[in-house]
């Protein structure tokens, strides 16, 4: 092929000249965040480690539940005793008696709450504790309605003392509800789980008896409907702490 029989090189239609052409390369880019991360060692955010059964934080919580289980049987039995002793009498000292022991079985039941509480045993919802913070109000209520009984010595009550006085059947019937969510929550197990049900079922075996075999009798099996609710469940709390939580 001849000079002459070459194509001729493109020109400007403006001013004939040749037409320049230009080529740009241009690197691609590169996106290297994306690939560090997909290198990167995740980021894990640093926990506290669990303390074991056998450290020093697990053997002082099993000790406080022992206390309070401890507090509740001795506050339920000191109850008990003097109301199988004296529950037919409607007033003087085995009337002041049954006041007196009354608030020793009440603060037995706050050490109860302080169980629950602890543990967590009615469950973990913001529901389910303030059910017990509403619980030690109306307990906080009923105890000091014992308190006011006291100056009477087995007498006629005060003004304030009889106004209170419901709040001592609202705080049992509390109590009641929050045996039910324990056993519902099932974080207490074994035995545990149930007998605060079992405990809450004086109403049902007390009231009956004292209307059938009379005060006296009748007395003597309420009484004793303590410490085998109250006081049984101070003595699993006591004996059995683990169970009181998940297994």
């Amino acid at each position: 092929m001849t000079p002459a029989d070459r194509p001729a090189a493109p020109t400007d239609r403006f001013s004939r000249e040749p037409a320049m052409t230009t080529v740009r390369t241009t690197p691609a880019r590169v996106r290297t965040d994306a690939a560090l991360a997909a290198h990167a060692a995740p980021v894990v955010a640093p926990t506290e480690p669990r303390p074991g059964p056998g450290s020093p934080e697990a053997r002082a919580g099993t000790g406080a539940i022992r206390a309070l289980g401890v507090g509740l049987a001795v506050g339920a039995t000191a109850y008990a005793i003097p109301f199988m002793i004296f529950g037919g009498q409607e007033t003087g000292i085995g009337r002041f008696m049954i006041d007196l022991s009354g608030v020793f079985f009440q603060l037995g039941v706050f050490c109860l709450l302080a169980a629950m509480w602890r543990t967590r045993a009615t469950g973990t919802t913001r529901l389910a504790r303030s059910m017990i913070v509403v619980e030690s109000v109306v307990l906080g209520v009923a105890t000091v309605q014992s308190l006011l009984t006291l100056p009477a010595m087995g007498g006629e009550w005060s003004t304030a003392a009889t106004v209170l006085d419901p709040f001592w059947p609202l705080s049992m019937l509390g109590m009641a509800v929050l045996g039910v969510k324990v056993a519902v929550a099932g974080r207490w197990r074994g035995a545990l789980r149930a007998w605060p049900v079992v405990a809450e079922t004086w109403v049902f075996v007390a009231l009956p008896a004292m209307a059938l075999l009379g005060p006296t009798v009748g007395s003597v099996v309420a009484g004793g409907h303590f410490i085998v609710g109250y006081g049984v469940l101070g003595v699993l709390l006591a004996v059995r702490p683990d169970l009181t939580t998940r297994g």
